[in-house]
């Protein structure tokens, strides 16, 4: 963990410094996550593309215009964030399926592997139902959470919020989606 802060430090000194490889190695790292949330909250890969490539562009910016980032990985996703709030202001679309998601980036595989594929496609469909009727609120907490991997102190940063409210968020959109799936089960 603490390798990965300081190869984010250093290369964030080196992109302030205009060193465009530095920026180019924030990129490789970041690029996938950054167009994995966003691809999941709009249903076109073209704009996703273009959404990501804009993350990149106004981080860029910001740095070399001698702004401080002090954590990178907040900052990108809450640039991404605001850019899906200004999609979505300017086109009303759906957001994308978990299972379709799923289906993004996997390779097919044979025997058990495609056993195991398809279990999880069957589950990730359940869960997409119930995911569609939280609040975005809800949605977007969980995602970040355990889509994405942050931690409490990351997905606070990005919501804006103190890490307490965030836990608390947290754990209300995980008993909500625990009801919405027993409801579920019932029926």
């Amino acid at each position: 963990m603490k390798a990965n802060y300081f190869k984010e430090r250093y290369l964030l000194y080196r992109a302030k410094n205009k060193d465009a490889e530095a920026f180019a190695q924030v990129y490789d790292i970041y690029t996938d996550r950054i167009y994995r949330f966003i691809y999941f909250k709009i249903s076109s890969q073209e704009e996703a593309q273009d959404l990501t490539s804009e993350v990149f562009l106004k981080t860029w910016q910001y740095i070399i215009d001698g702004n401080e980032v002090k954590n990178l990985n907040a900052f990108f996703y809450t640039i991404a964030r605001n850019l899906v709030i200004d999609y979505y202001r300017k086109n009303s679309q759906k957001e994308v399926s978990l299972s379709e998601m799923e289906k993004f980036g996997t390779e097919p595989s044979t025997g058990k592997k495609e056993i195991e594929r398809v279990e999880r496609e069957i589950e990730f469909s359940k869960i997409e139902k119930q995911m569609g009727k939280l609040k975005d609120e809800f949605r977007e907490v969980i995602i970040l959470r355990y889509i994405e991997g942050m931690s409490i102190k990351e997905i606070a940063e990005i919501l804006q919020k103190k890490k307490g409210a965030t836990r608390v968020m947290l754990y209300r959109a995980i008993n909500a989606l625990k009801e919405l799936m027993e409801e579920k089960k019932k029926d």
